[in-house]
């Protein structure tokens, strides 16, 4: 999948006229063969699933050439629980049980990184802690350093 921008500047640099290239991206959405609504929701999922906060995503989006005003609706599309799910499964990676302070100020910069906010990385942790503590007492993870 190409954003009709992408697709322009693809063409253009295959040698063809600006001129020529908006008729065929026209033409290429007039038929449904590029649609930049339904890319950029791809983009959302895929980024969103791989652990990415929505700044990541923005610039994702930024980088394809995804017409603004289709943004809000893309991220909008998203469930919020879905993006602190794929959050979560990264922090678990990540720390691999771990809750030494400086391995969750490590992971909560990480999260930021990767598009976070910091509210939104803080909130975050705080779930893998409270899931770890129920772990704890749960019988779970009986060997672990604290």
């Amino acid at each position: 999948m190409l954003s009709s921008n992408e697709m322009a500047k693809r063409l253009t640099r295959k040698g063809e006229s600006e001129e020529s290239a908006r008729d065929t991206v026209k033409w290429l959405e007039d038929i449904g063969a590029v649609n930049d609504a339904e890319y950029a929701s791809s983009i959302v999922s895929h980024y969103i699933a791989k652990g990415y906060g929505s700044a990541r995503v923005r610039d994702e989006l930024f980088k394809r050439g995804i017409p603004r005003e289709l943004w809000d609706d893309a991220i909008a599309s998203l469930e919020e629980d879905e993006a602190n799910e794929a959050a979560l499964c990264y922090i678990e990676k990540k720390l691999k049980g771990s809750r030494s302070k400086d391995d969750l100020r490590r992971v909560t910069e990480a999260l930021c990184r990767r598009g976070f906010s910091y509210e939104e990385a803080r909130r975050t942790v705080s779930r893998y802690l409270e899931a770890a503590q129920d772990n704890v007492e749960n019988g779970e993870n009986e060997d672990e350093d604290y």
